[in-house]
């Protein structure tokens, strides 16, 4: 399939204002100002054209000779190269171009009914896309040696990238440990106390992220959708399960032990309670939502009754980090206003201070494309010894 470029995004170290002295800036440490200089230049280079050394100068406020002499090692190293020339009048200027096909990353959505895995490059190109369905009632030991493969076939369909994998993260619908062990899954109860990470990592052969799906969808919509200029936002996943994801000044929110957003867990709020059973029962739920839509009473009815569920959940966390933005996704956020307008109205009756309430723009792709950034993130500080924790979306 053909390679698609989502659209590009600031994600760069922090610019160093000129050479930084290390005797006075950095305890006279060579190989931290060498860092420094090196992370300020990939900041530049990263998801641009091809750029001269004068402006990468300008851009990073780095001498000549010093954006010379970083350039030589990266490439050196393989991470840039020198493009071709532009053709005109006099000796043309050498260009330089980040090579984002140096490395590749995986995500990967396990959901309880599906797996998606989105395979990209460096830059967050997209180089391949793979979804299987999983079957709900098989056993832990079924579902993972599904995964397994459903990996290493997409994997061996793109022997160039598998040799050069940098790191892979699977979503799931669980609490996870800082480790990437599972510590509860409900809707995969074998996998409770699964050290998924360690086994991820042995199929991938590279290493290994696991993190809750919601998290995922919340770092996702910081990153690449609705929250892109929110500080602070409430992510809330519903669907065949409702989960949330925190993102607090910028950053996931993920809590101690992984279980921030896990408000559900609260059987007093509602989330799982006999209303929402009944609108998950029903065998053709999207067409309750579009029985609603044409204005049926009972599917209206039984529409507000759920969104008046979902919203005292909501609430508690709106109430309690009085967010810029609450985003809907997940499954049911395609009933678009049918669900989000009657929400609304119970938000405004709950809370001091509503937030805006919007419906995810990244459709099924929301969960993985979160554990491409994660994956991306941490092979930034692998590959090139830098995180910068202000950029949208990053981890506390």
């Amino acid at each position: 399939m053909a390679a698609k470029r989502w659209p590009p995004t600031d994600h760069r170290p922090t610019r160093q204002r000129g050479n930084v002295n290390p005797s006075r800036s950095n305890g006279g440490d060579p190989a931290l100002l060498r860092r420094l200089n090196t992370q300020a230049v990939l900041g530049s280079l990263r998801g641009q054209p091809p750029v001269t050394v004068t402006q990468l100068g300008a851009a990073t406020s780095l001498s000549r000779q010093t954006v010379e002499a970083v350039l030589t090692d990266l490439t050196e190293q393989g991470w840039i190269e020198e493009t071709e020339p532009e053709r005109g009048m006099g000796r043309p200027a050498r260009r330089y171009r980040f090579r984002a096909e140096a490395g590749y990353v995986l995500g990967v959505d396990v959901g309880v009914h599906k797996l998606l895995a989105v395979l990209t490059d460096l830059d967050g190109n997209e180089v391949a896309v793979r979804r299987s369905t999983l079957v709900a009632e098989v056993n832990g030991a079924d579902r993972l040696a599904h995964i397994r493969q459903e990996i290493l076939d997409l994997l061996a369909e793109h022997p160039g990238p598998r040799g050069a994998l940098r790191s892979v993260c699977l979503g799931v619908p669980a609490i996870v440990g800082p480790s990437g062990r599972i510590t509860l899954s409900t809707p995969i109860p074998d996998w409770n106390g699964l050290d998924l990470a360690n086994q991820a990592s042995r199929w991938a052969g590279c290493p290994a992220l696991v993190e809750n799906d919601a998290n995922l969808a919340a770092l996702a919509e910081r990153w690449r959708g609705s929250a892109r200029f929110a500080d602070d936002c409430v992510y809330i996943l519903t669907g065949h399960r409702t989960g949330a994801g925190l993102i607090v000044g910028g950053r996931l929110h993920r809590g101690r032990g992984g279980a921030a957003g896990e408000i559900g867990a609260l059987s007093v709020l509602g989330w799982e309670d006999e209303i929402t059973a009944e609108l998950r029962s029903a065998n053709d739920v999207g067409n309750v939502f579009t029985r609603a839509a044409d204005g049926d009473p009972a599917s209206l009815e039984l529409v507000n009754r759920f969104a008046r569920s979902l919203a005292q959940g909501a609430a508690a966390m709106v109430l309690t980090i009085n967010p810029d933005l609450l985003i809907i996704g997940g499954g049911y956020s395609r009933a678009g206003e049918v669900l989000a307008a009657p929400l609304r109205t119970h938000l405004q009756e709950l809370c001091l201070d509503p937030p805006q309430l919007t419906l995810s723009t990244l459709g099924e792709e929301c969960v993985a494309l979160g554990a491409v950034r994660l994956a991306l993130d941490s092979t930034e500080r692998d590959l090139f010894g830098f995180h910068d924790r202000n950029l949208p979306g990053a981890p506390n």
